[in-house]
């Protein structure tokens, strides 16, 4: 679901309000092992499935910071905001991963808008995503990310 936000006004008066939720994404192992070469953490419970099978969760997982990094493209599904002249990801408040991602799942992000300042040039957007793993009743990842949009 796409939340048109056409202003900087939009953004301000979003404020307090669930956005929507993006696509779904697949954690397939080829993702997997290419974060895992990107980011050069190559820990067998993320590329070994055969040795996974016997781990704690009986295959690979995804990597936390994998499911972290899909937030620039949810972000970018719920609230494109085109007239922009930047939007910068500034950081994060608070990261926890509560449940694992095992290989195959299916992901999404759910974005509420919490807070909006303005800043020089834009606004400061406090955001909560929650990237909730299809079939499960807990999400893989809950952040605070803090993005700025100029105009």
């Amino acid at each position: 679901m796409t939340t048109t936000l056409n202003s900087l006004d939009d953004i301000r008066a979003a404020a307090g309000t669930d956005l929507g939720n993006s696509r779904w994404f697949e954690l397939t192992q080829d993702r997997i092992n290419g974060f895992a070469d990107t980011t050069e953490d190559r820990q067998w419970i993320h590329v070994d499935p055969e040795r996974a099978a016997g781990g704690p969760f009986g295959t690979t997982v995804a990597h936390g910071f994998l499911t972290l990094s899909l937030i620039a493209p949810m972000f970018e599904d719920v609230i494109p905001v085109p007239w922009a002249t930047a939007g910068i990801n500034y950081g994060l408040n608070k990261v926890r991963f509560p449940a694992p991602a095992p290989v195959g799942s299916r992901v999404r992000g759910l974005i509420r808008l919490l807070e909006v300042t303005d800043i020089s040039g834009g606004v400061q957007m406090i955001s909560q995503i929650t990237i909730e793993r299809e079939g499960s009743d807990r999400p893989v990842c809950v952040a605070e990310s803090v993005t700025r949009i100029l105009a």
